[in-house]
Formats: C-alpha cells, sequence, structure tokens
C-alpha cells in the first residue's frame, strides 16, 4: 500500500514537466513550423533517451512489449501534430480544454477495450475534474463550435490512446527509459513523411543549417527534450503502481493548475470567479480520487470500533 502512494508525487512531478512543455511548446509555435517542431519534439528526447540506455546498458524491448510500443507511438505523434496545430488555430482556453478531455476518452477505452470496470471515485472524479476544465475557461458560452475544434478533441482522443497504451506496456518489466527511447523514436519517424510532403519553410531550413544563429531555439528545444523525458519516466513509474491508468486519469488535470500559474507568472493573467471555483474543483477531486476509498475504509473502521 505504501508503494502505490508514491504513485501520486511521480504523477504531479510528471504533470508540472508537461506543463513546462506546454509552455516551451507555446513559444516555439512562433518561430517555427508544426511539422519540424512535432519531429524534434520527438527525436531529441528520443536521442537522451537512447544515451541513457546505452550508458546504462539496458537490453532491448522484449517482443511482447513491441504492440504497445508502436500503437504508443503513433498515439503520441497524432496528439502532438493535434496539440501543437490547435495552438495555430485556436485559443490558449480552447485548446487546454480540449486537450483536457483526455482523461475521460482513458477510463472509455479501458471499458471498451479491456473490459476494465471504472470505479466510483474514479467517476466522480472525471466528473468534478471535467467541469472544473470547464469552468477554468470561464465563459463557456464563449467557446463556438468550429471544424478545427475536433482538432484539439482530437489531440485529447490520442492521448488517451497513448496513456493506456503506457500503462500496459509499463506493466511488463521493461525500463521507463527503454520504453519510451523506441516510442519516440517511432513517434519521430512517423511524423517524418509529413516534412517531404508539406516540405519546410526558409526559417525552418535555416534552422537546421544555421544553428549558431538560432540558438535559443536550440536552447528551448533541448529544455523541452528534458521536460519531455522527465514527464513520461515518472509516469512510467507512476503506472507501475496502480491497478487500472484511469485511477491516475483525474491527476492528469493538474497540468492545467500548473499550466495557469506559468500564466500568472509570465503573462500577468487574472482570474475571474469562475476560473477559482474551477481550479478548486480540479484539487479537490484529485485529492478525493486519491484519498476516497482510505477515507472510507477509515470511517468504516471507527464505526465499527464503536459497534
Amino acid at each position: 500500500m505504501l508503494l502505490k502512494n508514491h504513485a501520486v508525487p511521480y504523477m504531479l512531478i510528471s504533470t508540472f514537466s508537461m506543463s513546462l512543455t506546454g509552455l516551451v511548446l507555446k513559444k516555439l509555435t512562433e518561430m517555427m513550423g508544426i511539422e519540424l517542431l512535432t519531429f524534434l519534439r520527438f527525436f531529441m528526447p528520443a536521442l537522451l533517451l537512447f544515451a541513457i540506455v546505452g550508458v546504462s546498458k539496458l537490453p532491448l524491448p522484449p517482443r511482447s512489449v513491441l504492440k504497445p510500443i508502436i500503437i504508443r507511438g503513433l498515439c503520441i505523434a497524432a496528439c502532438q501534430l493535434c496539440f501543437i496545430a490547435s495552438l495555430n488555430t485556436l485559443t490558449l482556453v480552447e485548446s487546454s480544454v480540449l486537450f483536457g478531455t483526455g482523461p475521460l476518452f482513458i477510463a472509455v477505452l479501458e471499458k471498451l477495450i479491456f473490459k476494465v470496470k471504472i470505479k466510483t471515485e474514479t467517476k466522480f472524479g472525471l466528473v468534478a475534474t471535467f467541469a472544473g476544465v470547464l469552468m477554468l475557461a470561464g465563459d463557456v458560452s464563449g467557446i463556438q463550435f468550429r471544424p478545427e475544434l475536433l482538432i484539439g478533441l482530437g489531440a485529447g482522443l490520442f492521448n488517451a490512446g497513448s496513456q493506456v497504451s503506457l500503462f500496459r506496456a509499463s506493466k511488463r518489466e521493461v525500463k521507463a527509459s527503454v520504453l519510451n527511447s523506441w516510442t519516440f523514436l517511432i513517434a519521430a519517424v512517423s511524423v517524418l513523411p509529413l516534412a517531404f510532403i508539406f516540405g519546410l519553410s526558409d526559417l525552418d531550413t535555416q534552422i537546421l543549417l544555421e544553428p549558431q544563429n538560432n540558438a535559443f531555439v536550440w536552447v528551448c528545444l533541448l529544455g523541452l527534450s528534458v521536460t519531455v523525458v522527465g514527464n513520461q519516466i515518472l509516469r512510467s513509474k507512476a503506472y507501475k503502481l496502480v491497478e487500472s491508468s484511469s485511477q491516475l486519469a483525474p491527476l492528469i488535470f493538474t497540468n492545467l493548475l500548473f499550466t495557469m500559474m506559468w500564466q500568472v507568472l509570465f503573462f500577468d493573467e487574472s482570474f475571474s470567479k469562475h476560473q477559482i471555483v474551477g481550479i478548486t474543483l480540479i484539487i479537490f477531486a484529485a485529492l478525493m480520487n486519491t484519498f476516497a476509498v482510505k477515507l472510507f475504509k477509515y470511517f468504516s473502521h471507527i464505526k465499527a470500533s464503536h459497534v
């Protein structure tokens, strides 16, 4: 039971790293094209992870995890393409809300594919957390349906597929660095054809051919790689300690809390009453999903001792 408690801090540090990733990505979308950014967003972390694997002399992943690795690689590639594209076509609020639907899709996918029973506290956490996400949008009525919204929703769907496959692969005897190095390599290779189909802009070509004149871009990409690697390794550790990936699903929403913090620090934005209520709902749902069972057992024990 003590080991399972460690899944919560692992997941929280993971979502903190994810928020940093989003912050850097937002800046990089202003400096380079979607195709090149998506490719480097996976290729550079893959190189970093393969370096870790090489130094540690870790073995190749077993055949039993090849299928989840391939599925996850394709899912995260599609997820990031949708998310980065949504940052260019939608507002930050709309992109965050739609990407935040991922945990809802996780529970649905596990139910449909693996027949996993969704626990009561998880259902409550998902509903309350998604309500909090909508509240974070402030005036939800201002979000009007447009075809571009499907792109953002696609990010949430593919993110769920990535998390479910990661959970299945994490249960096997394979190190997180090995698992994610091959996953990122597959993701990078899968988006590479887009660069040939759509071509690179003059600015993207300059970034590649003249790195010394684009030092800030490469520093951002290096920082992005570190946050991505930290996020994935810690998340793999968290998934090893729980029975179902949907148990940790509400904690994924804490990424939004950290993102709001970055917005306050760097963009001096204030929050409305709706957004404050949304933040409170997310924190409450995450805590209840984590500690509800223990609280029920504790009060049941007290009640039984007084009988």
